[in-house]
């Protein structure tokens, strides 16, 4: 049976970006994921870990591009959790620019391949 996880308005800060700013400080950015995955008994995906692994992505690689965050985090959620099927993942820069919420998003499924940038 195919279940969906939804993680939304995951909130965290994070180092993120190119400018000169955004490598000396922390901003706020925001996530959200939707994840098909294969269910069985006893076998789901804990959303918990899935924010886990998100977070420590962004905390420990300080990424430069939106592109190269949103590559890299569904590298890793593929490889941890082998039951996704797809995945929909979109990270959200809202104080970058005063009038605008920035925003990337991409999809994947299991057959994608999953390189880091």
């Amino acid at each position: 049976m195919v279940m969906t996880i939804h993680i939304e308005a995951l909130t965290t800060d994070a180092i993120i970006g190119i400018l000169d700013f955004e490598r000396s400080s922390k901003q706020k950015v925001i996530i959200e994921t939707k994840i098909n995955y294969n269910y069985t008994e006893n076998q789901f995906i804990d959303y918990a870990m899935v924010i886990k692994d998100i977070e420590k992505s962004l905390y420990e690689k300080e990424y430069g591009l939106l592109e190269n965050a949103l590559s890299d985090i569904s590298r890793v959620l593929f490889e941890n959790y082998s039951q996704i099927e797809s995945l929909y993942l979109k990270i959200s820069k809202p104080d970058i620019i005063k009038n605008a919420t920035i925003s990337l998003s991409s999809e994947w499924n299991n057959a994608s391949k999953h390189q880091k940038i």
